[in-house]
């Protein structure tokens, strides 16, 4: 079996439940629930990568995670994974830093996104994830379309991730609000699935919430680490 390295702490409650999904997901494949699989975290400052890209510092950006990834290689990390939407805005820059191979979000979202058959989709994340083209890129350059809320939605959305789902926080007006904003999004643009881009969503957002498929980037994430860490 391969040793994943994943970057944690971006925030703190999406790092559990990636650990949690990792090993609930590798029993349900190994058949075993005396089976886990052997990985290493590295957690970070999730607010010193906000402030990195408040002001438009994305090569600091790039060597600060890269120099985390660095790290777990030289732990014993086979390969590793970032889990968060927002740093792979600098995802291939890391990638080019480090000698072992990293699994990007966006392009695990993207595959499920096109085995779904979908073609009108809906983004919701951090303002940077909504506003940037790097998660939107794999779906515009195939010919889907990729919607996100208007600037004052994306402040709103922003403020509550920060504000309070990286804290732990969640509030049923938080909740009421998030889903109006999807709901409209369904109305306006026909929608056919919706990304929660921001892998602390799953607190906020359940399968029976809306009519249309959540691709919640946690659940393809680990898929996909688990393939890896599995494979021969």
């Amino acid at each position: 079996m391969k040793k994943l390295g994943m970057i944690g702490g971006t925030g703190p409650e999406s790092t559990v439940d990636y650990y949690q999904t990792i090993i609930k997901m590798f029993q349900e494949r190994t058949g075993s629930q005396e089976s886990l699989p052997e990985l290493l975290i590295y957690s970070i400052n999730m607010y010193k990568i906000f402030d990195l890209l408040q002001s438009g510092q994305e090569e600091e950006l790039t060597e600060y995670l890269a120099a985390a990834v660095l790290s777990l290689e030289r732990a014993g990390a086979d390969f590793a994974v970032i889990s968060a939407n927002t740093p792979h805005i600098v995802f291939d820059r890391v990638q080019q830093k480090v000698n072992i191979p990293m699994i990007s979000i966006v392009e695990a979202t993207y595959r499920k996104a096109k085995n779904l058959r979908l073609q009108k989709i809906g983004l919701l994340g951090t303002q940077f994830t909504m506003e940037n083209d790097f998660l939107k890129g794999p779906f515009t350059a195939n010919g889907q379309e990729v919607f996100v809320p208007d600037e004052d939605e994306q402040q709103f959305i922003h403020e509550k991730i920060v504000g309070e789902l990286e804290k732990g926080i969640v509030k049923e007006e938080t909740k009421k609000a998030f889903l109006a904003i999807s709901g409209r999004m369904i109305e306006q643009h026909q929608i056919e699935g919706l990304i929660l881009g921001c892998t602390e969503f799953p607190m906020i957002f359940k399968p029976e919430d809306l009519d249309i498929p959540q691709l919640n980037t946690v659940e393809i994430h680990v898929d996909e680490i688990i393939k890896m860490i599995l494979e021969d």
